[in-house]
């Protein structure tokens, strides 16, 4: 009960919004009609218009708008109203949106005034804190799933460093020691020792995050047919020689989460198209299906895994449904990795 007393409110509460208010109008239109139509409801529908400007604060001070609620519902001393079924909304949002210390108090407030007046009701308010506090949770669990993938995406991407660095780093150690060979000196003995332990703790770390690398000439085994899957084109354009592995490794991680998020979930598509550009400063990726769209965004999560890799690279991300049909996903990655 302590630790659940200290729980702070969930982060990235929103703020109203256009549908806020058209809720907020709805209600306050089905409270007018029935004081219109049921004359022995009008008090209780009166409370129910007059709380409706409530609702538009449901997120940000979940406890504040239950107490005045429960205040208003105090004066009409449980009679009964269909209007009144809206504020619902209120435990569910105190659970949703509110602090440890906000949800014990609103709680005790909610189960008194129940008790004392709405004890038929008392199991829609307890479904809907429930409801609450299941969807707190869900939130809270794809946050954290984002973050894990936040995290695999910054060890690939290390992993893929490591190939650039450790080409640099072994010149160096090379030539320390034909300098060493043609003429030994303190500053040449110091670089190739330090070449070399560099060299080494940065095995160590690619040892522990595991030994995937991808390179840019694997792009074309994207375009191999999958039994049951649509065909994918593949069009290349430009040269894709000396680029950074870092670079290399990312284009093809974004092209291959592409297209197995399209071959997923791409309803329907006839269609799988991979186009890559390059100039001399960057890399343009776009990968494109003729699926139907369900929903806003496909894997989501993916997506977020997707658009760090390209961020951190100082790149470009985005990804939606065509304008006729189909989904794109688009990244341009800067050609070099800037030194500075």
């Amino acid at each position: 009960m302590r630790s659940f007393w200290g729980v702070p409110r969930p982060s990235g509460a929103p703020g109203r919004s256009g549908r806020d208010w058209t809720v907020a109008g709805v209600f306050a239109a089905l409270a007018i009609l029935e004081a219109l139509t049921r004359p022995e409801a009008r008090p209780a529908a009166g409370v129910a218009l007059v709380l409706t400007p409530a609702l538009l604060g449901r997120r940000r001070h979940p406890l504040v708008v239950l107490l005045i609620a429960a205040v208003a519902l105090l004066l009409v001393r449980g009679e009964q109203g269909y209007s009144l079924a809206y504020l619902l909304l209120l435990p569910y949002s105190l659970v949703r949106w509110g602090s440890g210390r906000e949800i014990v108090a609103g709680s005790v407030v909610t189960a008194a005034l129940a008790g004392a007046f709405y004890r038929p009701e008392a199991g829609l308010i307890v479904a809907a804190g429930a409801l609450g506090l299941a969807m707190r949770y869900r939130a809270r669990e794809k946050a954290r799933e984002a973050d894990q993938i936040r995290l695999r995406e910054r060890e690939r991407i290390a992993r893929d460093l490591h190939d650039t660095v450790a080409h640099h780093v072994s010149a160096m150690a090379i030539q320390a020691q034909a300098g060493l060979a043609a003429s030994p000196t303190e500053s040449l003995l110091l670089i190739e020792a330090e070449a070399a332990r560099a060299l080494a703790e940065m095995g160590a770390v690619v040892r522990a995050l595991g030994d995937d690398r991808p390179y840019v000439s694997e792009l074309a085994r994207l375009a191999t047919p999958v039994l049951g899957g649509p065909p994918v084109h593949l069009a290349i354009d430009g040269n894709l020689d000396n680029l950074p592995p870092a670079v290399g490794a990312a284009l093809f991680r974004l092209a291959q989460e592409a297209v197995t998020s399209a071959r997923r979930h791409a309803h329907h598509a006839t269609r799988i198209e991979i186009r890559v550009a390059a100039d001399d400063t960057s890399v343009h990726l776009r990968v494109t299906d003729d699926g139907d769209v369900r929903g806003a965004d496909r894997e989501g999560l993916v997506l977020t895994g997707m658009r760090e890799r390209a961020v951190l690279l100082g790149g470009v991300f985005t990804a939606g449904p065509n304008p006729d049909r189909g989904w794109s996903v688009t990244a341009t990655l800067p050609r070099a990795v800037s030194a500075g």
